[in-house]
């Protein structure tokens, strides 16, 4: 958006144009070894000049229109960043979090973010490699291909990135093919066994035509240690290959192609236990099983079988240029698989509790865009432009109880499954929870969208630019789900077990046996009335599961409910649901830039974005409180065969009702982001120094949070954040380069209502911190003929709650004062290394060499009452990388 006038820095008025949008890290100006060599005879050094493509159109950081940080190649290099979880620890507003599989991973931009554990629930970062939108983080996070540079885009995106950038986006961009012979090759070896090798060639086939081919390799052993029988955990095994070929048949025409596969093949992720639930553990300890208990960061766990992660990636895509003099014409297709498949010891422990719990995901994308660019010749600029988005998921999970899960259950409920089995008159000990038993699943979606946007920059004077964008998308989905479930405990109606044994203790109060049918019928003959009261009373009785209600008010197998983990799934699209959603909505942005001179830029923006349905592909997705009342199951008397009908609903109504079912959510409806941001640029020939202040909110945000038994998938009224972000770089010396990046904020749950823990508006949302940063120096110099650097950076965090507060909605355990502790970051990262002229390249690194220590995620046990687990920070890693260019 700033409208700095290019001809003022090419007749020299600004000798470094790296004003890094608003926020920007200005790490990707760390002066590399090579960098050291060519301005050596420079009498100081200055920062360079980089080049995005943030806004669709080629800038410099000084003019580009958005808050967005850039990690350039050196950087990632020195840094030793392999993917794009690592980079949060150099973008301070940029949080990434590795979930319960190689596939999950979570991006999170100033507090906003989500997509993991469910396929249907699409991130609210959206994450482009290319030009090529990637939408599931299973195809996101695989080894960094040949690196030019990544931006990460802060606040709504969505006028020129569409529906899935409420939040923000990641842009990866790679070095394109060129017509002289040349590449590199490397090599990693580090603790844990971990070794790494790379290499990128490129070289021409004709005048109008070059290649490149590059790949990668990257394993390690697991650094977790599994004390049980399950192997050890959290390795790394990932592999991947990609070429390209750059045609470029005139000076005006150009196409890329691209193909690319990866693969993950690895037993990852550890969860370890934080805090262990007395009668849970107990029942495992006395089964024969192991749970690793006060040591969350001993990196050890007790597991029965490893959790497998096979994740492979392909795409194909293809990228044209035409420049027409007055406007550039540019279409990047794209088809794209992601094909998922995992199983994972979800109880965390050596009881063979949960004997499996399989996913397989399977993911087609094809992608559209077109666009035109104008010359930008003119007092004003243009863009138009269109994008197609055509998916389908489709998932199958297996879930299946193990050896062990009978007797766990029965021992939690103090033998009352083996007495239900009794008085039901089924064998005791082989009818419920037995292995094997459990849901075998399907669900599924078909999504297409499309987006129209443009955007106009009016040049009002040379120095004040005004810029308006808008867009409109439109996304339809048909999603289905359906379940064969044989898991009997879960599909028993205890509320027509409860009204039995109630109506067999009023009856006996009246001197009546149920098990005599005679004497039954009499006393209904004589006393018609005092039956129907008796009726009533157990009927009452039978259907009040409430804890909080005297014992004798209450269905006396209350307490069993909670064990009826997986009860009869209800599939959709029926009768009710129809499995359809379609929405739409027309974003815009608004900006003033103005140069106050050659080094001061201001600017005052706000911009919207968009977020469509996400469907929750998943055993919790459950209809909505319109179309079913739950609470109350339908009964029937066993003595007359009278019906007393479960409340009314649509669902009910229609005779689709299924035992134990009950209301909740089948999708989250779309979610509306806005931003105010006002900013102050400034660079000079050494130093660079950025402040924005912004004002951030989401409609709708769609929450999703485990509860211990599965997900909640809910949107929350508004979530918002007022903060501070600021960065300055400064080449203090010749040879010294410093840069301070941070953000500083104040989230908060503006309307909450329907959280898991009841009314939470007003509290501080988990997991965001009010303070982030990002400090780093890089001393380079020179040794005789290397050019060598030493550099570290420290990476902070302030204190967060690792869950939402609890509201006055919510009966259970205050998991944030169980847990009795925060997350608070601070890892420091450091790195030295040289280069020869011959391009020979040794760098000794460390990630975290401090051993911070920290969960990253906690979450409740599953099936474990008052049990809580996490996921732990990664050790010390570090290791030498020997690289040679050619």
């Amino acid at each position: 958006m700033f409208s700095y006038n290019s001809s003022k820095a090419r007749s020299g008025g600004l000798k470094a144009i790296l004003c890094l949008g608003t926020g920007v890290t200005a790490l990707a100006a760390f002066a590399a070894p090579a960098y050291a060599q060519e301005e050596a005879a420079e009498e100081t050094r200055t920062l360079q000049a980089v080049t995005v493509t943030a806004t669709k159109r080629e800038q410099t950081l000084q003019d580009v229109p958005i808050a967005v940080s850039v990690v350039g190649a050196d950087v990632i290099e020195k840094a030793e960043i392999v993917d794009l979880g690592d980079l949060q620890s150099i973008v301070p507003s940029l949080r990434v979090g590795q979930l319960q599989s190689s596939a999950n991973t979570n991006f999170v931009i100033r507090g906003f973010g989500n997509g993991a554990n469910n396929a249907g629930i699409e991130p609210s970062v959206g994450v482009f490699i290319d030009g090529v939108y990637r939408s599931r983080s299973a195809s996101q996070i695989s080894d960094l291909p040949n690196i030019e540079r990544v931006e990460v885009l802060r606040g709504p995106q969505s006028t020129l990135f569409g529906k899935n950038a409420s939040a923000g986006v990641i842009s990866v961009v790679t070095k394109k093919p060129t017509f002289d012979t040349e590449g590199s090759v490397e090599g990693t070896l580090s603790n844990f066994n971990g070794r790494r090798v790379g290499g990128y060639f490129t070289a021409p086939i004709s005048d109008t035509v070059a290649f490149s081919l590059s790949g990668n390799y990257n394993v390690r052993d697991g650094y977790v240690e599994d004390i049980a029988d399950g192997p050890d955990t959290n390795e790394r095994n990932r592999y991947g290959i990609r070429g390209e070929l750059l045609f470029e048949p005139s000076e005006d025409l150009s196409f890329r192609l691209i193909g690319d596969y990866d693969t993950i093949d690895e037993t990852c992720c550890a969860a370890v236990n934080l805090v262990n639930g007395a009668i849970p553990g107990a029942v495992i300890n006395a089964l024969g099983g192991q749970i690793v208990t006060g040591a969350p960061f001993s990196n050890r766990v007790a597991y029965n079988f490893g959790s497998e992660n096979e994740i492979d990636n392909s795409g194909i895509s293809l990228q044209g240029d035409y420049d027409a003099g007055f406007a550039t014409l540019t279409s990047i297709t794209a088809f794209r698989t992601s094909d998922l498949s995992q199983n994972a010891d979800s109880d965390f422990s050596s009881a063979d509790l949960i004997g499996r719990n399989a996913n397989t995901t399977n993911i087609e994308t094809f992608t559209q865009e077109l666009r035109l660019t104008s010359s930008g010749d003119g007092a004003i600029d243009w863009m138009i432009g269109g994008f197609y988005f055509d998916e389908k998921v489709a998932i199958e999970n297996d879930f299946q109880f193990g050896t062990d899960f009978r007797g766990y259950v029965n021992a939690l409920s103090g033998g009352a499954i083996s007495q239900i089995e009794g008085a039901l008159g089924l064998p005791i000990g082989t009818t419920f929870g037995q292995a094997g038993q459990g849901p075998r699943e399907s669900f599924g979606q078909d999504n297409q969208a499309y987006s129209f946007f443009g955007t106009v920059d009016w040049h009002a004077t040379d120095r004040l630019t005004a810029t308006l964008g808008v867009n409109y998308t439109n996304d339809e989905k048909s999603a289905f789900g359906s379940a064969t479930n044989t898991d009997s405990f879960s599909a028993l109606n205890l509320t027509q077990v409860g009204y039995n044994l109630v109506l067999q203790t009023l009856l006996a109060q009246n001197g009546v046996s149920i098990t005599n049918p005679a004497q039954v019928g009499a006393f209904i003959q004589g006393n018609p009335a005092a039956y129907a009261a008796i009726q009533q009373g157990a009927l009452g009785v039978a259907r009040n599961f409430n804890p909080n209600t005297p014992a004798q008010t209450r269905n006396p197998l209350a307490a069993l409910t909670a064990l009826q983990f997986l009860p009869p799934f209800l599939a959709f699209p029926n009768a009710v649901e129809d499995g359809q959603t379609n929405d739409s909505d027309t974003t815009y942005t608004l900006r003033l830039a103005y140069d106050v001179n050659d080094n001061f830029n201001v600017y005052g923006s706000y911009a919207t974005g968009f977020k469509a349905t996400s469907w929750n592909l998943s055993r919790d997705s459950r209809p909505f409180g319109t179309d079913f009342v739950a609470g109350s199951q339908r009964v029937v008397d066993p003595v007359t065969g009278q019906v007393f009908a479960a409340p009314a609903s649509p669902i009910t109504n229609a005779g689709l009702g299924v035992t134990n079912l009950t209301s909740g959510t089948r999708y989250a409806g779309p979610e509306t982001a806005e931003v105010f941001e006002i900013g102050l640029k400034a660079a000079f020939d050494s130093f660079a120094f950025n402040v924005a202040l912004f004002d951030q909110s989401i409609e709708g945000f769609q929450s999703n949070v485990f509860t211990g038994v599965g997900f909640s998938l809910a949107n929350a009224g508004k979530q918002s954040t007022q903060g501070l972000e600021v960065d300055a770089t400064w080449n203090a010396t010749e040879n010294l380069m410093l840069t301070f990046a941070g953000t500083f904020q104040d989230p908060v749950y503006d309307s909450f209502t329907g959280s898991t823990t009841g009314d939470i508006s007003g509290t501080t949302p988990s997991g965001i911190p009010e303070t982030a940063t990002s400090t780093s120096a890089t001393y380079s110099f020179d040794v005789k003929n290397l050019a060598a650097f030493v550099r570290a950076d420290w990476q902070y965090e302030s204190p967060v709650a690792y869950f939402d507060a609890v509201g006055t909605g919510f009966t259970g355990t205050d998991n944030n004062a169980l847990l009795g502790y925060e997350k608070e970051i601070s890892t420091i990262n450091a790195s030295a290394g040289f280069t020869t002229e011959g391009g020979l390249g040794v760098t000794f690194w460390g990630r975290n060499i401090f051993d911070d220590q920290y969960i990253t995620t906690a979450f409740p046990g599953v099936a474990q009452a008052g049990t809580l687990s996490g996921y732990p920070s990664a050790p010390p890693t570090y290791g030498v990388t020997i690289r040679k260019s050619f």
